[in-house]
């Protein structure tokens, strides 16, 4: 007798309980909107996965410098090195969401998943593209008391003596050695791997002829070659250099499948509000476009390649995966 009275109890409770539900919603949406209206209103902090002095990190170091000034926030930067940089990107890509912990990483990023299986995040799902700086090439140098002249007499004699070659990088699975790997298997030869902590470790033993060959980041390889103290062969990117005009392109020196270049760019947690990441990118792309940072850049080796965060997204996706197969072709491990 007494379900008339119950049945609208419980529908009472039911649309209390809905009710409250959106209220809560609402006071999120409210929360979330109003933090990235006001957003930036305090210092971000800025990790960078590689040493101080590398093209990795004096290159965002530039950028974020202006950029502090336009966003009108002081942007603090840390060295988290270690695991090939996979530490600091695992410390960003697990911080809190609010646009305040970002990451300036490289091409590098789209390696770690192949040499390091065990990662606790995924880039292309705990990161964000936020802002991509430039690319740059990587020089194919060698001591200039080896007798090679062009890239075609290098393979020409690395065949003739299989196993007589090595080369340096800064690490297993870094952007260089994947360089050097993409060369290696275009060319068809065998060579040594022999990877350091750091480039200049690299270049004392390129300058002293004890390895024979490393892909060199462009703005640490220029005042080498212009000094007659390494010769350059090749060019990592599809198009030539302008500052290295003789030096061939791997498709003009007849390398299917060898062309590389590193990259550059500012990411932030997946879940950060779209409306900071375009903030951010906005004011990112204004500090880039100035003839002044342009020059600079230059100057370090680092072109522009503009691209919306969507679009870095999808080039952190099919890098990722290409990689994948490269370093499995290679037979690189950790």
């Amino acid at each position: 007798m007494d379900t008339p009275t119950t049945q609208p109890m419980k529908a009472g409770a039911s649309m209390h309980k809905f009710a409250r539900l959106i209220f809560i919603l609402s006071s999120l949406l409210l929360a979330v909107t109003a933090r990235a209206e006001n957003w930036p209103s305090r210092l971000i902090k800025a990790t960078i996965p590689f040493g101080a002095g590398s093209a990795a990190d004096v290159v965002p170091r530039l950028v974020f410098d202006r950029l502090a000034a336009e966003l009108g926030q002081p942007i603090v930067i840390e060295n988290r090195v270690g695991a090939g940089g996979t530490l600091g990107t695992a410390a960003v890509a697990k911080a809190d969401p609010d646009g305040y912990s970002i990451i300036a990483h490289s091409s590098a990023l789209t390696i770690a998943p192949a040499i390091f299986p065990n990662l606790t995040y995924d880039a292309t799902k705990d990161l964000a593209s936020v802002l991509m700086i430039g690319s740059s090439a990587n020089v194919m140098i060698v001591p200039n008391s080896r007798p090679w002249k062009t890239v075609q007499h290098f393979i020409a004699d690395a065949k003739a003596k299989p196993g007589s070659i090595s080369f340096g990088s800064v690490g297993i699975g870094s952007a260089v050695h994947i360089s050097s790997e993409k060369f290696r298997l275009a060319a068809g030869i065998e060579a040594t791997h022999v990877p350091y902590r750091g480039g200049s470790e690299v270049i004392a033993d390129i300058l002293g002829a004890r390895i024979d060959f490393y892909f060199c980041p462009l703005a640490t390889a220029l005042p080498l070659i212009r000094e007659g103290q390494v010769r350059a062969l090749l060019v990592s990117t599809p198009r030539r250099v302008s500052d290295l005009p003789e030096a061939p392109t791997p498709l003009e020196a007849g390398l299917k499948d060898a062309d590389s270049a590193i990259w550059f760019g500012v990411f932030m947690p997946s879940k950060t509000s779209r409306d900071i990441v375009e903030k951010f990118h906005a004011a990112g792309v204004k500090v880039l476009t100035e003839p002044a940072m342009q020059d600079s850049l230059k100057k370090l080796g680092v072109e522009a390649l503009p691209m919306t965060p969507s679009e870095m997204d999808d080039l952190v996706k099919r890098e990722t995966a290409a990689n994948m197969e490269l370093i499995k072709a290679a037979g690189i491990k950790q």
